[in-house]
């Protein structure tokens, strides 16, 4: 009979040390939110480039897309019509420790199924960057 010992999962102890929604980090990070959601909104490929992590390993999912790494994210970005405005039904962004934070956002355009959008965030030396993405549409009715 195999027997295991289980100790304490040493990381426990370091999500205790560290501040969720620091005021002043998620004040940063509700600023570049809403910038990524201007941006989105109006299109500016430039702005939405600039907004994600420059490397082979950002990962974005879309409704009818996998796409792996920021060139075929930025690819993606220049080939794709316009998405248009969306209106918000409810979103929420939350930090943990001074670099790292999570978005999650419902929204609808107009006509459409309720759609679902994640994103993972990273404080960079070029500042915070989505490092991770997903949009999904919920099942119609």
């Amino acid at each position: 009979m195999l027997r295991v010992r289980l100790r304490p999962f040493r990381a426990l102890r370091w999500v205790r040390q560290i501040s969720v929604n620091d005021p002043e980090v998620h004040g940063e990070l509700m600023r570049e939110f809403d910038r990524y959601e201007r941006a989105l909104c109006s299109n500016n490929v430039e702005e939405l480039d600039g907004l994600f992590y420059n490397s082979p390993d950002t990962v974005r999912y879309g409704t009818n897309e996998n796409l792996h790494g920021y060139e075929a994210i930025q690819k993606f970005r220049s080939d794709r019509a316009p998405p248009g405005q969306r209106t918000i039904l409810h979103s929420s962004v939350t930090t943990y420790g001074k670099d790292f934070g999570v978005a999650h956002v419902m929204f609808q355009r107009e006509g459409t199924r309720i759609g679902r959008q994640s994103q993972t965030w990273m404080r960079t030396p070029d500042g915070w960057k989505v490092i991770s993405a997903h949009v999904s549409l919920m099942a119609g009715e």
